[in-house]
């Protein structure tokens, strides 16, 4: 969808993106692409949820660690290889093109929503 496609209040409440902080992280070598396994606490109303992300440009997996991190939970679980990818961890491309991390400034509740 083009960015100047209108989009209603609607359709972004249908997008749920939380706060999650990642508790373990682990290299994905069997992806086909550089990757890690993830797993992140969203609290106690939606709880541990795992991804497999391409991170691995900007992050070793003990800089992930403790990290808090926005993703959107409610995407249909994908299998990713061997592994089965629950949610979506969210970023931007940096300068190289490598993932940058989205985050809240200050720490937030973990599965608080965005709006």
């Amino acid at each position: 969808m083009p960015a100047d496609t209108p989009l209603s209040f609607e359709d972004f409440l249908k997008v749920d993106i939380r706060a999650g902080t990642i508790i373990r992280a682990e290299p994905y070598p069997q992806a086909r692409r550089p990757a890690y396994k993830i797993w992140l606490d969203f609290g106690s109303e939606i709880g541990e949820r795992k991804t497999s992300a391409q991170l691995t440009g900007n992050y070793s997996c003990a800089d992930l660690i403790g990290r808090q991190v926005a993703a959107v939970v409610n995407f249909p679980p994908k299998q990713i290889g061997t592994f089965m990818s629950e949610v979506l961890v969210l970023g931007f491309p940096g300068k190289d093109g490598e993932v940058v991390l989205i985050a809240a400034d200050q720490t937030v509740a973990n599965g608080a929503r965005l709006f």
